[in-house]
C-alpha cells in the first residue's frame, strides 16, 4: 500500500524523537547533570536499540511462517503482534501531539467496522400466490427428483456427509481451496469475508477481484483493513466481465476453486461440506454450488420455450425457489448452477476449450455445458440443513433470488435462450434430454455443402416416409453454414434459428478449427458433439458419405459407438446414395443391423473364359453401397489357361479376392458345394457358374431382404434358407416341367409380390450359413453315387433320379425341414440374375437326355430401381408372403413341414408333428421339436 507524506512534517529524526520521547518518558525536565541536548540522545539511541531488537524478533518468526515449507494453514495467527507494533507506533495520544501525519496515520490504522458497508435488504422474500403455477412447478421439481432417484441415486445432507470422502478433515486431509470473489457495485465484501473467515474448514487463500468496478478504492480499502496475508485484492480498469474470475481461477495451486458471486454470503460451514462432497468418488468429476437453473423442457407442439416464458411449466426450474416453496432436501442434477461453483481445479480448465457463445454473459451455463461436454462432469446442487444456516450456500437468499428475478432484460434473455439451445443443438444433454430419451431412426452428418446436396435425396426419403424422423447435423462455422446448407435442402433459412429438431449446426470454428492446420479440433469438435446428439437422440442409424474426411470419419465411428443402445455408422459413396432410398422403408430395429451381413460370392469356373468375363463384368459394375464382398474363384484342376490367366489379373475394388485351384477334378457336385463354407453367422454365401449374369442392382436385392426378413429382430423367420437372384419360368420338379409364370399366379395378392419357395435355386442364390452347415453334414451322410440308393424319395418328385446334384440333396433336406427360399417376382420374370445355358456338366451333356430351351432359363436382368414394383414400393411384411411347396402348390409354412414330417425319412426318426433342430454351429443333428 503506497503512503503519501504531508510536506510540513519536520524531518524524520525529529518526528521519531519526539514519538518515541513521548512513549518512554512524558515531557520530562532537563538534567541538572548533563545538557537537555545530550539527555535526549541518551535515550534515543536506547530506545532505538531495544526497538530494534523487539523488531527483529518478530522479523524472524514471520520470515520462518512465510516459509513455503511451512503450512500456512496451521499457523498461528500474528495480527496481534501487528497490532501492538502500531499501536506502539503510532498512537492516538502521538497523532494529537504531531497533527501535521494526521491524514497519514487515519490511513494507516484502518479497521473493518471503519470501512465496511452493508447491502440494504428492504424487502420480504417473494412468495408466489398462483396456485396454478404452484402446481406445475412442484409437479415437475417432483418428476426431476424422482427420476433422479430412481437413475443415479440422490442423497440428503447427512447421507453425503456420510459417504466416504478424499477430503476428511477428521483424518488431517485437508484440501487447500482459493475462495474467488468478484465484486462490482455490491455492498457485501465484508459479509463474505467475514463468513469465510469463521469457516470451520479454513481456506489456503481469498482473492478479492475488482474489474472496472467504480468501487474498487473502496473494495481496496476493505481487504487491506483485514490485514490478513491470505486475503488478496487483484483489480484492473478493464472488465473482463463473468470470465475474468474463471481466467483468474486457472492461476490457483490450490486442489479446489470456489468462486462465488457478490450476492452469496455462505455458512461458516459450506467450505467443509462443498469439500468432503468433491472428495468422494460419485462427485469427484462434478461442479458442485447452492443454486441451479433446468432448462425449458418441450412444449407439445415440438419446440422449446424461452426460460423466461411466463407461466409454464415447460420454462424449466429456479432451484432452490422460495417463491414456490421448493426447498433442497436432497442433491439434485441441474442443467448449469447460478451464483457458486465449487470445483477443482483441474475442471476450471474445461470452460475455456471451445470460444464463448459470447463473453457479455452465460458463463455458468457455458461451464456445465462445457464440463459434460468434453469431461462428462455434472453439475450439482447441494441440499441444506432448513434448521442450519450455516449449512447455505446463500445464508441471505433474498440477495441471490433479487438478482435471479431482476436480469430481465429483453436482449440479454434472447442472447441466453439462444446460448442454451446452441448447447443442447450441440449435444448438451439437459435434463429434459435425461427424462425424456428420443428414438430417431437416422442422423445425417454433412461436413460440406456439397455433402449436403448428396445427401438430401435420402432425407427426404426418410422425412418423408409415414411413421420415420431423421435429423441433419452440419458442420456449421466455414465448412458448412447453416443457412447455405438449409437453401440447399429447400428449407426456409429461418429453420437455423428455431427452436425445434431438425437441423444441428455444431459450429466447429467455435474451437478455432478455422485458423489451425490440426486435424484435433475438427475431431474433437465432431467427436464431442456427435457423441451428445447420438446419446439424446438415440439414431438407429448414422449416415455420411463414405469420402468424408479421415479425422471425421474417425470422429462419426467413436460417437457412434459410445451409445449403448445401438447406432450403426452408415458410409455411402456418393454415387450410391439415391440407390439406397430404400433404407427408409426399413422398420428401426432392423437399421442398425445394416453393416452386420458379409457377403462371399464364390465363382465356379474351370474353361468357359468368356462366360467369366461377362459374369465379372456385370458384378463389377453392381451397387455395393460402401459395403466390403469378398470375392473367390473355385477352379477345378482342368481350368484352361485363359480363364487361369484372366481371374489372376481380375481387379476386384469391393474386397479381397482369392484363387482356388483342386489338385484332383471334383466334378460339379464337389466344385459347387465345396466352393464356400460360412465363417460366422453373419456370413452368405453367393454360388455362381460362370455362365450367370447378374444385374447391377443384385445386391440391393440381398441387401434389403436380409435386412427385412433376417436382421430384423421383431421379424420370425427362421424357415428362410436361402435368397434367390432368378425367377423361374418352369415347374422344375414336375416331369412334364410346365411353363409357370408367378406374376400370373399371384395376381390376386399383388402381380410382383415376392414369395417363398421350397426349392432352392441354382442359378444364382445367396445362402445362409446356419442352413449351409446343415447341408454339409446332410450331405455327407446321404450322399450316394446311385441316385436309387438314396434314402430319401419325394413323392412325384423328378429329383429322386437325379444323379451328381449337390442340388437334389439340398431339395431333400428342405423338403424335410420345411425350409424355403425367397423368390423375385417382376413383370417378364425379369431377375437379378439369369443364366445363359452354356455347354458345361449339365448343359448338352452326353448324358443328359433332357433336351433344355434357352428361352425357358434365360431371363432378363432388372435394369432400374426395383422399389415401385414392390406392393407399396417396398418389401411386404413377412406376414403376407406366399409360399409355395416344391411342386409350386400354395402352402402354409407348418404346411410345409408336415409334409417333410410325414415323409418321415430325416436322419433322425422324429413324430409326425416334428422336425429335426441342428446345433447351429456344427450344423448336426440334435433332436426332434415340435413345430
Amino acid at each position: 500500500m503506497g503512503l503519501s507524506r504531508n510536506q510540513s512534517i519536520r524531518s524524520s529524526g525529529e518526528y521519531l524523537e519526539g514519538m518515541l520521547s513521548d512513549y518512554m518518558g512524558g515531557k520530562t525536565k532537563p538534567s541538572t547533570r548533563a545538557s537537555p541536548k545530550a539527555a535526549t540522545s541518551s535515550r534515543l539511541v536506547t530506545v532505538l536499540t531495544c526497538l530494534q531488537f523487539a523488531f527483529a524478533v518478530y522479523a524472524t518468526f514471520l520470515l520462518y511462517f512465510m516459509s513455503p515449507s511451512v503450512d500456512l494453514r496451521g499457523k498461528p495467527d500474528f495480527s496481534w503482534a501487528t497490532r501492538i507494533w502500531k499501536q506502539f507506533t503510532l498512537t492516538p495520544h502521538v497523532i494529537n501531539h504531531y497533527q501535521e501525519s494526521n491524514a497519514l496515520v487515519k490511513e494507516y490504522s484502518l479497521i473493518p467496522s471503519q470501512v465496511c458497508e452493508q447491502e440494504k435488504i428492504d424487502f420480504v422474500q417473494k412468495k408466489s400466490t398462483d396456485a396454478v403455477m404452484i402446481k406445475l412447478k412442484t409437479e415437475l421439481y417432483q418428476q426431476v427428483l424422482d427420476f433422479q432417484k430412481a437413475k443415479i441415486g440422490t442423497e440428503t445432507l447427512s447421507e453425503l456427509m456420510s459417504m466416504k470422502s478424499k477430503w476428511d478433515n477428521s483424518k488431517n486431509k485437508i484440501p487447500k481451496v482459493t475462495v474467488i470473489l468478484n465484486h462490482f457495485k455490491r455492498k457485501t465484501l465484508c459479509a463474505q469475508i467475514d463468513s469465510l473467515l469463521h469457516q470451520t474448514l479454513p481456506f489456503h487463500h481469498v482473492w478479492v477481484l475488482s474489474f472496472g468496478s467504480p468501487n474498487e478504492q473502496s473494495l481496496k480499502r476493505i481487504v487491506e483493513s483485514y490485514n490478513n496475508s491470505k486475503i488478496s485484492f487483484i483489480s484492473s480498469s478493464y472488465d473482463f466481465k463473468y470470465y475474468g474470475r474463471f481466467q483468474m481461477a486457472l492461476q490457483t495451486e490450490a486442489d479446489l476453486v470456489y468462486i462465488l458471486d457478490d450476492d452469496m454470503i455462505p455458512g461458516t460451514k459450506m467450505l467443509q461440506i462443498l469439500s468432503h462432497v468433491a472428495g468422494t468418488e460419485k462427485y469427484k468429476n462434478s461442479v458442485l454450488g447452492s443454486i441451479g437453473r433446468i432448462l425449458p423442457f418441450r412444449q407439445k407442439d415440438f419446440t422449446f420455450p424461452s426460460y423466461r416464458k411466463f407461466r409454464s411449466k415447460e420454462a424449466g426450474l429456479y432451484l432452490p425457489d422460495p417463491a414456490y416453496d421448493i426447498t433442497l432436501d436432497r442433491v439434485v442434477q441441474v442443467d448449469f448452477l447460478s451464483s457458486s461453483w465449487f470445483l477443482s481445479a483441474e475442471l476450471v480448465k474445461t470452460l475455456f476449450i471451445e470460444t464463448p457463445f459470447t463473453f457479455m454473459t452465460g458463463e455458468d451455463l457455458h461451464l456445465s455445458y462445457q464440463l459434460q461436454k468434453y469431461r462428462n462432469a455434472g453439475s450439482f446442487v447441494l441440499p441444506v440443513d432448513p434448521k442450519d444456516k450455516e449449512t447455505w450456500g446463500d445464508s441471505e437468499h433474498r440477495l441471490a433470488y433479487v438478482a435471479e428475478t431482476t436480469v430481465i432484460f429483453k436482449d440479454i434473455v434472447q442472447v441466453r435462450d439462444d446460448q442454451w439451445w446452441k448447447a443442447l443443438s450441440n449435444g448438451y444433454i439437459t435434463q429434459w434430454a435425461a427424462m425424456n430419451p428420443q428414438k430417431i431412426d437416422a442422423l445425417f452428418y454433412a461436413h460440406s455443402i456439397e455433402e449436403v446436396k448428396t445427401l438430401s435425396p435420402l432425407l427426404e426419403k426418410f422425412r418423408t416416409t409415414v411413421g420415420k424422423k431423421a435429423y441433419i447435423v452440419v458442420s456449421g462455422g466455414g465448412f458448412c453454414p447453416c443457412e447455405e446448407a438449409a437453401v440447399a435442402l429447400k428449407w426456409p433459412k429461418s429453420v437455423c434459428k428455431e427452436r425445434r429438431f431438425k437441423i444441428f449446426d455444431l459450429g466447429i470454428g467455435a474451437i478455432s478449427a478455422a485458423v489451425s492446420d490440426s486435424e484435433v479440433p475438427v475431431f474433437q469438435g465432431v467427436y464431442a458433439s456427435m457423441k451428445g446428439l447420438i446419446k439424446i437422440h438415440n439414431p438407429s442409424v448414422v449416415i455420411a458419405v463414405s469420402d468424408i474426411e479421415t479425422n471425421v470419419k474417425k470422429a462419426l465411428k467413436m460417437a457412434a459407438e459410445t451409445n449403448l443402445n445401438g447406432s450403426t455408422l452408415v458410409l455411402l459413396p456418393r454415387s450410391t446414395v439415391p440407390k439406397a432410398l430404400w433404407m427408409a422403408d426399413l422398420r428401426p430395429t432392423a437399421l442398425p443391423n445394416w453393416n452386420r451381413m458379409r457377403l462371399s460370392i464364390s465363382i465356379i469356373t474351370q474353361n468357359r473364359v468368356n462366360s467369366l468375363t461377362r459374369l465379372l463384368k456385370s458384378l463389377s459394375n453392381a451397387y455395393y453401397l460402401g459395403d466390403e464382398v469378398a470375392i473367390t474363384f473355385n477352379m477345378d484342376s482342368k481350368v484352361d489357361e485363359a480363364t487361369l490367366k484372366l481371374a489372376n489379373s481380375f481387379e476386384w475394388a469391393h474386397g479381397p479376392k482369392i484363387l482356388r485351384r483342386r489338385i484332383i477334378q471334383g466334378g460339379l457336385i464337389r466344385a459347387v458345394s465345396e466352393s464356400w463354407y460360412p465363417s460366422s453367422d453373419d456370413n452368405f454365401g453367393l454360388l455362381l457358374e460362370d455362365d450367370i449374369e447378374v444385374s447391377p442392382y443384385y445386391y440391393l436385392w440381398i441387401k434389403n431382404a436380409l435386412l427385412s426378413y433376417h436382421y430384423d429382430p421383431q421379424v420370425s423367420l427362421p424357415e428362410l434358407a436361402s435368397i434367390s437372384l432368378y425367377t423361374p419360368r418352369l415347374v422344375e420338379v414336375v416331369k412334364e416341367r410346365p411353363k409357370w409364370n408367378a406374376t400370373e399366379f399371384f395376381k390376386g395378392i399383388h402381380p410382383n409380390t415376392p414369395y417363398l419357395h421350397q426349392l432352392p435355386c441354382s442359378w444364382g442364390a445367396v445362402f445362409f450359413p446356419k442352413q449351409w452347415r446343415e447341408f454339409y453334414v446332410y450331405m455327407n451322410t446321404r450322399y450316394t453315387e446311385d441316385a436309387k440308393q438314396n434314402p430319401v424319395q419325394i413323392p412325384k418328385s423328378r429329383t429322386n433320379g437325379w444323379q451328381a446334384s449337390w442340388k437334389k440333396f439340398l431339395i431333400d433336406m428342405m423338403y424335410l425341414r420345411g425350409y424355403v427360399s425367397l423368390y423375385p417376382n417382376f413383370p417378364n420374370q425379369a431377375s437379378f440374375s439369369t443364366n445363359h445355358m452354356e455347354p458345361g456338366a449339365h448343359i448338352s451333356a452326353k448324358d443328359n437326355v433332357v433336351k433344355h430351351d434357352k428361352s425357358d432359363f434365360e431371363v432378363p436382368l432388372l435394369g432400374r430401381d426395383f422399389r415401385d414394383l414392390l406392393p407399396n414400393g417396398k418389401l411386404p411384411p413377412v406376414g403376407k408372403l406366399p409360399a409355395l411347396n416344391l411342386f409350386n402348390q400354395a402352402v402354409s409354412l407348418k404346411g410345409l413341414k408336415a409334409a417333410g414330417a410325414k415323409l418321415g425319412q430325416d436322419v433322425l426318426e422324429c413324430g409326425a408333428a416334428e422336425v429335426v433342430v441342428v446345433d447351429r454351429e456344427t450344423g448336426l443333428a440334435s433332436h426332434c421339436a415340435k413345430f
